[in-house]
């Protein structure tokens, strides 16, 4: 789907086309779902059922319990590059089951800065109670402090609050399309800082952060990155470990960065989530943010996540 844009510079263009301070913007945006010259094909082995405009489908008729077959496999992965995030509805998996279906995109990753469930791999996450709290529910994009982030991640809602706990996700290639041109001039080629500390700050303190400091020093990332499978540009920078816009002066950075962070906000680029026991989700993390919505107060909200290895953004 996309919707028109009126002529650059016309009294219509000046008018819907504004930029308020802040970053969000007013009037059509373009909502494209697929790269260029993408072609479209019926999906014969699962159904499809789209929950946004670009971002966002259901997919029925699937146990993620059995093993993928090749052909399964090749109409689930481009579901995900169509998509960018999958949703599967009373799949009810074990960890060993949730680590197979997502060990068919690649090597498992591990975060020793993460709670682990059952297994190095699998990553839990107990919330609402008298669990320890913690702040996901802000845009962000995992482990862009590695050198290789996470291609994406599969993850199983296990306890579910009996309201709220949604998780809602942005598309990155939808952000990026809607930028003005000048601010697409700044950072078409630039790089930005990666650091675990500013998002883990938020957990813990100096002296749990400074035995990984080794182990994660600050990468540098594209701000705008291609998307390995479809060569879509992808915006890449985002609130939870982003510090700063290599090669500008801080208050510019600064000032850029905020600009970038605040599309993730916009509403038409995003889908939402609400989770039953046993619901999984899988996303693409070069291509998605994603939010935790904390607003199940004293109730259990219990998650495990798989993430699986990614590839050096260029």
């Amino acid at each position: 789907m996309t919707v028109t844009v009126p002529p650059a510079g016309s009294p219509t263009a000046l008018r819907e086309a504004r930029v308020p301070e802040g970053g969000m913007y007013e009037g059509p945006r373009t909502l494209r779902r697929l790269p260029e010259g993408w072609q479209e094909q019926p999906y014969r082995h699962v159904e499809l059922v789209p929950q946004g405009c670009t971002i966002g489908a259901e997919v029925r008729g699937i146990d993620l319990s059995r093993p993928l077959g090749p052909a399964l496999r090749e109409e689930l992965n481009r579901a995900l590059l169509e998509w960018k995030v999958l949703f599967f509805r009373a799949q009810h998996l074990t960890s060993a089951q949730q680590r197979d279906f997502a060990r068919n995109w690649g090597e498992l990753e591990t975060n020793p800065l993460l709670a682990r469930g059952a297994g190095e791999d699998v990553v839990r996450f107990d919330k609402g109670g008298d669990a320890t709290p913690t702040f996901e529910n802000v845009w962000h994009a995992d482990v862009t402090f590695r050198e290789r982030p996470a291609l994406g991640a599969v993850l199983q809602l296990r306890e579910v609050p009996p309201s709220g706990g949604d998780t809602m996700w942005a598309d990155m290639a939808a952000a990026y399309d809607n930028l003005p041109r000048d601010v697409k001039d700044r950072i078409d080629g630039a790089t930005a800082v990666h650091d675990f500390i500013p998002g883990f700050a938020r957990f813990y303190g100096p002296e749990k952060l400074a035995p990984f400091q080794d182990a994660f020093p600050p990468v540098e990332h594209p701000v705008v990155r291609t998307h390995p499978e479809t060569g879509r540009r992808l915006l890449f920078v985002n609130t939870s470990f982003t510090t700063r816009i290599t090669g500008m002066q801080r208050e510019e950075s600064d000032s850029v960065l905020r600009f970038l962070f605040q599309q993730a906000h916009v509403p038409e680029y995003q889908v939402r989530f609400r989770w039953q026991p046993g619901d999984v989700a899988f996303w693409d993390n070069r291509a998605t943010q994603h939010y935790a919505v904390n607003d199940y107060g004293s109730h259990h909200r219990v998650a495990e996540r798989v993430a699986v290895v990614g590839d050096r953004p260029y």
